[in-house]
């Protein structure tokens, strides 16, 4: 393989329990109004009559086969946000903002940009501390997660985002490794006339954000480009934020067979500060304030991120397409820590310091058919990808001399190399008009290697290598039982191998990868309707269950090192529900629900104390985890809703959304705490004006307008405690943009 270098919320009890009853009981009212009238559509209609409409508020996707077809009809769950919500009265810089109108999709924002946003579908991802787990990421096709898992969602582009995909459930495992879910997000296409906007947002915390984008589409080429500049103080202290971004596409029409796309990205981040997590009675005392730890060492992060993506598209024959995706790019990443001065004594602390420079690239080759089988219409994709990574990762010492927060003598030194080799065979089959079968199969392979460098005569020798695979078939039916109303089920095997930081140590010295910490595996089984209701109304509904074996969750942490380990099996099982209505005019209605029991089916032990010294795990410090516990950072209940209206004549806009959110633990022993459930109403309005070939919008954004106190994500398993990632209480934005067309 090549080798790279590179130089509680706190509610008010008293009110919570009304909160949630009656916010509750009004989204069943109002979905029995909405559902009532569903009945009688499908009694009246016509059984021998089964050709499928035109489903207006069905959007059409291509992360669930990877050919362009309805949502409408497929066998999956899968969930788009349109570039114009994604926009609307929005901040335009987290991918957080809108994700609560997704079922099963949890995207909080920790408002702390050095750890980036935590995303989780199903369940999946809950654990993660920093970035994404659990969840595979795209842009335009292109991977933003690496080979091994991790993840994250700093480069996503919302200013030219057409939309952004959310795939859920057993057809995610044909995306390889990690596939607990698929988020996608697509770039629009240039506009036909040459066209510049640019805008600014101005809110609470000193926050502003400006962005440019310009696109034309002319001579057999399109390109749309985008550059953003964002600032903020933050809501808490030591939280200061600056992210700069540019993002640009640009396709050729090479033939009336070919077409060429290329797809680039690059991310500044400089000395994002991190506030930190609360301990509960920190919490309790100010939300505002950021951990002691934090302000002593000074800790933060500085990103760059830089990646190119090119995509040939060759049709062979009127059937037949091939499809060829390459992509490059590069990474760094220094994080301060606040590991003490006396845990760095440990001659096994790998410093206060983490650097990382690392290169990554891959390429996938598609081909895909459509044909008839007989007379039985079908499609069939093939293909293989390539991925690798490839770290240069650091530590150092947090301090020199008496001075903390500065980098100082050098205390780790390895290579963490990895590549995956994957292969995918997916397609669908009519089987009869009212029939469609789907299905394929992935078979993967991970390869972990690591070199370690740093000796000192006590630490040992950490290299190793270690390679895992499985191959994970999937599949799903669709029954149209009437026009209107489809009913689908699926089933399938995914698996998550460890991330290399989650590899990286085992509980005891020396000795390499922790080799004992196989990939979990999962047994996802799903079933669901789907409705249109006389192309206003589109209605969402699935059961499903999954089934886990080797979780992996935290052994221990000490000294600066974590230990991860496997958890015998998890279960997770629910519903999801969606409505989208447009019952008149300009008058938009949606609501989105989510239960989800998430728990461990079997005990299994954990540290909950860390031992002293270089002991991680002793009979001292272990605690056993009895089965029918709740996953920590999982939430049994959400509710989204949201009720929009727009005045076509005077150009004006508003929408009241409502968000609620059950409590979740914060650590796999549930009497360690939880972040108290909540709910939030937010506001925005705005205008809009068409002046002799000028577009000018303008909005107001107001957020939590109760003003409540409440936790926007947690730390799972924190070992000091620090559980709680407050969020904001009343919060404002103001955004102004102007676009004109030559």
């Amino acid at each position: 393989m090549y080798r790279y270098r590179a130089a509680l919320h706190n509610l008010n009890a008293r009110s919570l329990m009304s909160t949630q009853f009656k916010t509750r009981t009004l989204f069943v009212a109002l979905l029995g109004i909405l559902l009532n009238p569903i009945f009688s559509s499908v009694a009246e209609e016509k059984p021998d009559n089964i050709t499928p409409t035109s489903i207006t508020l069905s959007p059409v996707v291509v992360t669930a086969t990877r050919v362009e077809e309805s949502s409408f009809d497929l066998p999956v769950s899968i969930d788009v946000v349109d570039g114009e919500v994604l926009r609307e009265g929005q901040l335009r810089a987290n991918l957080s903002e809108n994700a609560a109108r997704v079922p099963g999709v949890i995207i909080n924002n920790r408002n702390n940009a050095a750890q980036d946003l935590a995303i989780q579908i199903r369940g999946f991802g809950a654990r993660s501390a920093f970035g994404v787990r659990g969840v595979r990421l795209y842009a335009d096709s292109i991977p933003m997660t690496m080979p091994d898992g991790q993840g994250q969602t700093g480069t996503f582009n919302l200013d030219t985002a057409k939309s952004v995909e959310f795939l859920k459930g057993s057809f995610s495992a044909l995306y390889g490794n990690s596939s607990g879910g698929v988020v996608q997000i697509f770039t629009e296409d240039g506009s036909e006339d040459p066209t510049i906007s640019a805008g600014a947002i101005f809110g609470s915390y000193g926050t502003y954000r400006t962005n440019l984008t310009f696109g034309d589409d002319r001579n057999d080429v399109n390109y749309i480009v985008n550059g953003s500049l964002y600032r903020s103080n933050g809501y808490r202290d030591n939280s200061y934020t600056r992210r700069d971004s540019v993002h640009g596409k640009i396709k050729f029409k090479l033939n009336n067979d070919s077409n060429l796309t290329i797809v680039a990205t690059a991310l500044n981040q400089p000395d994002n500060q991190d506030p930190q997590g609360l301990t509960a009675t920190e919490y309790q005392s100010d939300p505002k304030q950021a951990s002691a730890p934090s302000l002593t060492f000074k800790t933060r992060v500085t990103r760059r991120h830089e990646q190119l993506g090119v995509t040939l598209e060759h049709d062979l024959t009127e059937n037949d397409t091939l499809r060829l995706m390459g992509y490059y790019g590069e990474r760094q990443n220094e994080q301060f820590l606040s590991t003490t001065v006396g845990a760095q004594a440990s001659v096994l602390n790998g410093g206060g310091v983490s650097t990382i420079n690392r290169e990554f690239g891959g390429v996938d080759l598609r081909w895909n058919h459509v044909g008839k089988l007989g007379a039985l219409p079908y499609n069939l994709t093939a293909g293989i990808s390539y991925d690798l990574m490839g770290d240069v990762r650091q530590g150092y010492e947090n301090f020199v001399g008496a001075t903390l927060g500065v980098k100082g003598a050098l205390r780790r030194d390895e290579d963490n190399d990895l590549f995956s080799f994957d292969q995918y065979l997916q397609g669908s089959l009519d089987i009869h008009p009212r029939w469609t079968v789907s299905g394929g199969v992935r078979h993967s392979r991970v390869s972990f290697k690591a070199t370690d460098r740093f000796f000192n005569g006590v630490n040992g020798d950490d290299s190793g290598s270690v390679t895992h695979s499985d191959t994970t078939p999937v599949a799903g039916v669709v029954f149209r039982l009437t026009e209107s109303l489809n009913l689908y089920a699926n089933a399938g095997e995914s698996f998550e191998t460890p991330t290399f930081v989650e590899l990286s140590y085992r509980d005891s010295v020396g000795g390499g990868l922790n080799f004992g910490l196989q990939p979990a595996t999962s047994r996802q089984y799903e079933v669901g309707a789907k409705a249109s209701l006389l192309g206003k109304t589109l209605i969402n509904l699935s059961f499903f269950k999954i089934d886990t074996d080797n979780e992996i969750v935290v052994l221990s942490q000490a000294g600066g090192r974590t230990v991860f380990q496997n958890v015998p099996s998890t279960e997770r099982k629910g519903l999801e529900l969606s409505v989208d209505s447009r019952p008149i005019d300009n008058l938009r209605l949606f609501m989105a629900y989510t239960l989800l029991d998430a728990e461990f089916s079997s005990p299994f032990r954990a540290c909950n104390i860390p031992a002293a010294g270089i002991n991680f795990c002793n009979a001292g410090t272990l605690e056993t985890i009895q089965a029918g516990g709740e996953i920590p950072g999982t939430y049994k209940h959400t509710v989204y809703g949201e009720a929009s209206w727009k005045h076509a004549p005077t150009g004006f806009s508003t929408a009241l959304e409502m968000r609620n959110f059950s409590k979740t633990y914060v650590n796999y022993d549930l009497t360690d705490g939880a972040a108290k459930s909540y709910t939030l109403f937010n506001w925005r309005g705005g205008f809009s004006q068409d002046i002799q070939g000028w577009k000018l919008s303008e909005f107001v954004r107001i957020e939590n307008l109760a003003d409540k106190k409440y936790v926007g994500s947690v730390r799972v398993a924190d070992i000091n405690a620090r559980f709680y990632d407050p969020a904001p209480g009343r919060n404002w934005l103001i955004g102004l943009n102007a676009e004109y067309k030559f």
